[in-house]
């Protein structure tokens, strides 16, 4: 195995965000009496350094107590009062009570790897240095909290920076970025709708699909497609239904996985609301889909989909399959929405959308980007679909500056590490693809691609069986997803892009005495 190394960056709020804005935030700060403009400034100049070597070696130095008791458990913990269904999914002795890196410290004293990233938002895992400019952020007087018509200059940066990446623009060409921004050409990504969680940025994408089908309000022109029933394509299940998808928590997406069937059957009766399972990584299946339904009184409103379908199993979906499904819909004139609110950030490209060579028309940006640190996720659209006001598209706090700045901090080193990124996503999958060669009997394949990988189990009591003895005995954190319609046996992990290789080889090394001992 290789040699790989994380690179560091030392880089100031200035650095980030431009001498004209801090010195301008300074003069203000220093009205207010927070500080003199000079002790500010000499705040907003310091350096911070991202990823010290000794951050590193630390992490990998405790890899060597995982699993044990390194601490006094916590006793007194309280109860809570939680409802009864997510009191019954609590496991409180795993709780942190301090946490570096991709290691936790439960209630119970022992020391955790973060084997899901926390479910998928700690992507540079906890406690990551190059956080320390939001604290700096913080007292040289830049308020966290704005609103939609005072949406501040860090969080306009970040507009910036998404559609720049988004469009693989270089970071020094303004040029092309201001062109881009300026594009009304369909598929071109450059409009971006600040929200707090993945649900409301999927809801916001649904909602501007629906739109060209009835009016927001009352005083709008007629929608293109007004009068006929609006479809939505979503990714199907292996039983013929539509539990593969998960597009969030508001009622409309989750109708479209089958939830709220009551309800849903009588909007479907009345010709108001259609969702279609589309069968995995199946073309044809797919184009009868849309010659079916965009057609008579019907149209399709959109497709929308994930590219690991991290809720079903990890399965991917191959890259010729969903550049068909791409190239079908452009041709009508129907939207594509890619959910990257899982893959967002785990992938060297920081969207997993342009590994796959793809023009969506909407994107999700989920918590990944700003590390957990908050709730800021993003839905990044195009010029043509920008068609909600203000109020159809609002959500009461989206724009916190603080939050763009963790984005744009994530962001930042995120580009300096593509190749580690990469490099580590690669030797991750391979080593599982070793280990369930050796276990055939047990492993029926791996799914996913890079971090974002799941073993798949010959049935699903040895995917129970094995996450248990992964949680309970190693201290690795791995989830079983066994409760959707014919759902492959799964044990899922994504593990944080600081994953060390020390600790991708402790962590194979538990994934293969667990599988041992279901063998035994």
């Amino acid at each position: 195995m290789q040699e790989m190394k994380l690179k560091s960056l030392s880089l100031s709020l200035k650095d980030m965000l431009g001498a004209d804005y801090i010195s301008s935030v300074c003069m203000a700060a220093s009205v207010l009496g927070i500080g003199s403009a000079s002790e500010l400034d000499a705040l907003a100049c310091q350096k911070v350094d991202f990823y010290p070597e000794e951050f590193g070696a630390r992490l990998d130095a405790l890899l060597d107590k995982l699993g044990e008791k390194v601490c006094a458990s916590f006793d007194n913990s309280v109860r809570g009062a939680g409802t009864t269904a997510f009191d019954a999914a609590l496991h409180a002795s795993m709780a942190p009570i301090a946490s570096l890196g991709f290691l936790r410290i439960g209630e119970d004293g022992r020391l955790y790897f973060i084997g899901k990233s926390e479910h998928y938002q700690a992507s540079l895992g906890h406690g990551f240095p190059g956080y320390e400019l939001l604290h700096l952020a913080n007292q040289i007087g830049i308020s966290n909290i704005t609103h939609n018509n005072t949406r501040g200059h860090i969080t306009r940066v970040l507009e910036r920076e998404l559609v720049r990446v988004a469009n693989g623009i270089a970071r020094e060409d303004c040029t092309a970025l201001d062109a881009v921004i300026a594009s009304k050409e369909p598929h071109v990504l450059n409009r971006v709708i600040n929200l707090e969680t993945g649900s409301l940025a999927c809801e916001a994408a649904f909602k501007m699909m629906l739109a060209r089908f009835y009016k927001l309000q009352p005083h709008f022109d007629a929608p293109v497609h007004s009068g006929c029933t609006p479809v939505f394509l979503v990714m199907g299940d292996y039983r013929n239904g539509r539990e593969a998808n998960y597009h969030g928590t508001t009622i409309f997406t989750q109708m479209l996985r089958g939830m709220w069937s009551e309800m849903y059957a009588g909007m479907e009766a009345a010709g108001l609301i259609k969702a279609v399972g589309v069968p995995i990584n199946d073309y044809e299946g797919f184009k009868a889909a849309v010659e079916k339904y965009d057609a008579g009184s019907t149209r399709i409103a959109g497709f929308i989909h994930e590219l690991v379908l991290m809720n079903y199993g990890a399965i991917k979906l191959d890259k010729a399959y969903i550049n068909q499904c791409y190239e079908l819909c452009h041709s009508r004139g129907i939207p594509c929405f890619v959910d990257e609110i899982q893959s967002c950030m785990w992938s060297p490209e920081m969207f997993l959308f342009k590994e796959y060579g793809l023009k969506p028309d909407f994107v999700s940006v989920g918590k990944g980007f700003p590390g957990g640190m908050y709730p800021a996720s993003r839905i990044i659209t195009t010029a043509e679909m920008d068609n909600l006001n203000l109020f159809g598209a609002l959500v009461t706090n989206g724009q916190e500056e603080i939050a763009s700045l963790a984005n744009l901090i994530t962001m930042r080193f995120s580009e300096a590490n593509v190749d580690y990124i990469r490099e580590i996503g690669t030797q991750w999958r391979a080593a599982l693809e070793e280990i369930a060669a050796k276990h055939a009997g047990l492993v029926r394949r791996i799914e996913g691609q890079g971090l974002l990988s799941a073993l798949v189990f010959m049935d699903t009591e040895k995917a129970v069986a094995f996450c248990k003895t992964m949680c309970n005995e190693y201290c690795i954190d791995v989830s079983a997803q066994t409760y959707k319609a014919d759902c492959p046996p799964a044990a899922l992990m994504k593990p944080p892009l600081i994953c060390s290789k020390k600790a991708l080889g402790i962590v194979m090394s538990a994934i293969g005495k667990a599988l041992d001992k279901l063998e035994e």
